[in-house]
């Protein structure tokens, strides 16, 4: 039996084919241009300035020579130094429990906040009003927030303080709030039409839901707090970890004590990120 396409072969036709697109490339790109022409002026300013650098009869080989000393003292020979070492354990201490206790003040009146600032739960208008303030907050940095409050408060534990727990509430407000307007809004308006009460609502239906992002946002919080804590502890004379540290570095030049406190500002960083995945997982798996 001869089909349609054996005569079509036999005689030679073909079916026409659909024209080819061509994609039109674009040879002149303004942006790109831009992009080269400041990458090419930032070269020539970093050449110029380093041709013209004052080096103050500075040997480069000296200097090199020198750096290397330091990083051996502090990475590879770390002591406790004079200070001993239950005393940095103890100022470690200090500033950790300056972090935990300020994120726990941020996250629980962050999380009223976000509550409030929700665009899913509660007036528009007024949650507008709230961002808006937190958005300022968080505008202006934790460093600066803490001296603020040591004009108040004087320097010392209480604007360090003050300082981190203003900074971390707007932090946690918008990480929580974003984190509750995710929530399908269809599961919230159905509670609200069998007559539950708001807080109801909020602690039934969406703390469960948004558990694990809040464990997440918590603990990053916390270890902002925990590296801010340490650099307030000699900004503000609030002492702990960051203290020290200044002392050994700035002003008994103990480089071997700096690698000390370094390694256990390192550890404790690590336990935070472990204590971290872990509380994850578990609210994950569940």
């Amino acid at each position: 039996m001869i089909t349609r396409g054996d005569i079509q072969n036999i005689s030679g036709y073909k079916k026409p084919q659909p024209p080819e697109k061509k994609i039109k490339l674009r040879k002149f790109n303004w942006s790109r241009v831009m992009i080269y022409l400041v990458m090419i002026i930032l070269i020539a300013i970093t050449g110029y300035t380093l041709t013209h650098l004052d080096t103050a009869n500075v040997k480069i080989g000296e200097a090199m020579h020198g750096l290397v000393m330091t990083l051996n003292q502090i990475f590879l020979q770390p002591k406790a130094g004079s200070d001993g070492v239950m005393p940095l354990l103890s100022a470690l201490g200090i500033s950790l429990l300056l972090a935990i206790m300020t994120t726990v003040i941020g996250a629980v009146i962050g999380f009223l906040f976000a509550v409030i600032a929700s665009r899913n739960l509660t007036n528009a208008y007024f949650g507008a009003i709230i961002r808006v303030i937190m958005a300022v907050i968080r505008a202006i940095p934790t460093i600066v927030w803490v001296l603020i409050f040591s004009i108040v408060c004087g320097l010392g534990t209480n604007a360090a303080i003050l300082g981190l727990s203003f900074h971390s509430i707007a932090y946690l407000t918008k990480a929580y709030s974003e984190s509750i307007e995710e929530i399908d809004e269809t599961t919230i308006e159905a509670l609200k039409v069998t007559g539950s009460k708001f807080w109801v609502i909020v602690f039934q239906a969406i703390w469960p839901t948004i558990i694990a992002s809040l464990v997440s946002w918590t603990f990053i919080r916390l270890e902002i707090n925990f590296a801010n804590a340490i650099a307030v502890g000699a900004a503000a004379g609030a002492g702990g970890i960051g203290y020290q540290l200044f002392v050994a570095s700035g002003m008994s030049f103990d480089f071997h004590e700096v690698g000390f406190i370094v390694y256990l500002i390192i550890g404790v960083t690590v336990l935070l990120e472990f204590i971290a995945v872990k509380l994850r997982q578990m609210y994950t798996t569940k």
